[in-house]
């Protein structure tokens, strides 16, 4: 494919007389959206997603309705798969899914039975699944479950890390770098300072264990927002307690919250279970739910309450403020997260957030495992 007709494919059909007409059988495919193939195919496909864009009609880039027909999502979804690499097919997805608003990706028993399970997929039919028959909703579940699996085998080793081998400060006769204990060496081999070469001689290294010590209980309480600009946040929190759940020392409960409160501790284990339960949208009462996470805590100093939401309160901010402050000051651990998710950039309510902030909230975003460095931390 040259150059010129790369740009053809970006811009549409306006641009054919800058940069020419493209070949019917080029590249690879034989066939393909309306009967064509190559650069033909790929060119039927684009259209038929982004020419439905009414900013780039009205600036002349793409003319939509010029095809040969009228494709069905499954038609189209068979062409993108043959003429596109597969980084390209995850986008055109995407864009179909989240930016056009063809849930028949995700709805369609024909577009199910073939569609490669990925990110994207799974935010689509946790929006969608409240649309779906029990048949489809069966099929719909593949998709959760398969990404969910890699999404838990990436973040287990990386939520998990932090709670291994917490350092003890007994002393140890195992020698080697992870246990050297700096300070205790210093101490033990102050008479051996040299003045004159300003440096310690160290005759007597000390280390300390790294056997797991017992320690006392501690829960974790994770609150989350179950709005729609909060998806991200909702697989991650799923996925990040079912990788600390059982963990020693930490109970851990899940609830996630619109204007109503659900409990969803009990299918922490079942990461996917949980997500099929989850509805998204609706309003949001981040008062209501952080009072009910206050409620479950059974020792304040030895708790951690994590409330995930972009702060734009449908409650009480009073309520949700007094709160927050009377958790602060019985001695609870709380964190106010923007996101929880792997790129942990989000977009939230600064001002209620500072308001937080300033009765003693942690505030911020994180990746889980930076939360979970945070509890490990705390209860270890």
């Amino acid at each position: 494919m040259t150059d010129l007709e790369r740009w053809r494919l970006i811009l549409g059909e306006p641009a054919e007389r800058h940069c020419g007409g493209l070949s019917g059988n080029s590249g690879d495919g034989a066939g393909g959206a309306g009967g064509r193939g190559g650069n033909s195919g790929r060119d039927a496909a684009l259209e038929w997603l982004y020419g439905r864009d009414p900013e780039l009609q009205r600036q002349g880039v793409r003319t939509g309705g010029q095809g040969e027909s009228v494709l069905r999502t499954v038609d189209w979804l068979d062409d993108i798969h043959r003429l596109f690499p597969k980084d390209t097919i995850e986008r055109l997805e995407r864009d179909a899914v989240e930016r056009y608003g063809i849930t028949d990706v995700v709805t369609d028993p024909a577009v199910l039975a073939r569609i490669e399970p990925n990110a994207a997929l799974l935010r689509a039919v946790l929006r969608t699944k409240h649309l779906m028959n029990p048949e489809v909703l069966l099929m719909a579940r593949r998709i959760v479950a398969a990404v969910v699996e890699d999404l838990m085998r990436r973040l287990a080793r990386e939520v998990q890390q932090p709670f291994t081998g917490t350092r003890n400060r007994r002393p140890s006769n195992v020698k080697n770098s992870r246990n050297f204990d700096f300070r205790a060496t210093i101490r033990a081999n102050l008479a051996h300072y040299q003045p004159e070469h300003r440096r310690v001689l160290i005759e007597r290294p000390r280390f300390v264990s790294r056997t797991r010590r017992h320690v006392d209980q501690w829960q974790l309480v994770l609150i989350v927002d179950q709005s729609g600009s909060m998806v991200d946040s909702v697989i991650h929190s799923a996925v990040t307690a079912a990788c600390l759940w059982g963990l020693p020392g930490l109970r851990t409960h899940l609830i996630a919250f619109d204007t109503n409160v659900v409990d969803l501790t009990s299918d922490v284990v079942d990461p996917v279970e949980l997500l099929m339960k989850v509805q998204l949208g609706g309003g949001t009462d981040i008062a209501r739910a952080v009072a009910y996470g206050a409620g479950l805590i059974d020792n304040p100093r030895r708790a951690i309450l994590a409330v995930i939401t972009d702060f734009y309160e449908g409650g009480s901010p009073y309520h949700l403020i007094q709160t927050v402050r009377g958790l602060v000051e019985q001695g609870t651990h709380v964190l106010g997260l923007a996101a929880l998710d792997e790129d942990a950039n989000p977009s939230y309510d600064r001002d209620l957030a500072q308001r937080l902030a300033d009765v003693g909230a942690h505030v911020g975003a994180m990746t889980p495992g930076e939360l979970a460095e945070f509890v490990a931390e705390k209860v270890g």
